[in-house]
């Protein structure tokens, strides 16, 4: 089962995203839905889907590093789908700095919690199919070597 991790899904376009993906896929797959629940969020949109067995709803910022890192370290997530934006234009023109950081540094700190869950998944992965490679190359040269002496 592919486990996604959804960022602002319960604002309008995540929302109908987390739908539209479990109206596709159903049970195959199962997602993590990360909102700080601001003005544009709202679980009332996915009120039909909230007992759902695979659905997790999660309020959290995005910039903050602990919380998302604790999300990926306890998921075993395989897909990151990124709404989690400030994106109205009054709200930037009052407080710019608000849309800098979640827009930048939230995407940012997002990046790295994935790189670093899926870094040391990376390195597992590489490092057990060269465990692999040098079994099968070893018991290789060791039938080679039997038939040798026969």
């Amino acid at each position: 089962m592919r486990t996604y991790l959804v960022t602002g899904g319960a604002g309008f376009i995540g929302s109908n995203y987390i739908h539209y993906m479990f109206k596709k896929y159903d049970n195959e797959i199962r997602i993590i839905n990360v909102d700080a629940l601001t003005y544009a969020g709202n679980l009332e949109n996915l009120k039909d889907i909230e007992n759902r067995e695979n659905y997790t709803f999660v309020k959290a910022d995005i910039c903050d590093k602990e919380a998302i890192s604790r999300i990926f370290a306890e998921n075993d997530i395989d897909r990151v789908v990124h709404f989690a934006a400030e994106s109205h234009v009054d709200r930037s023109i009052k407080n710019p700095e608000v849309f800098v950081k979640t827009n930048v540094l939230g995407t940012l700190v997002m990046l790295n919690a994935a790189k670093a869950a899926w870094g040391c998944r990376t390195e597992a992965s590489r490092r057990a199919r060269n465990s692999r490679a040098t079994s099968q190359a070893a018991a290789t040269t060791m039938d080679r070597f039997s038939s040798r002496r026969s």
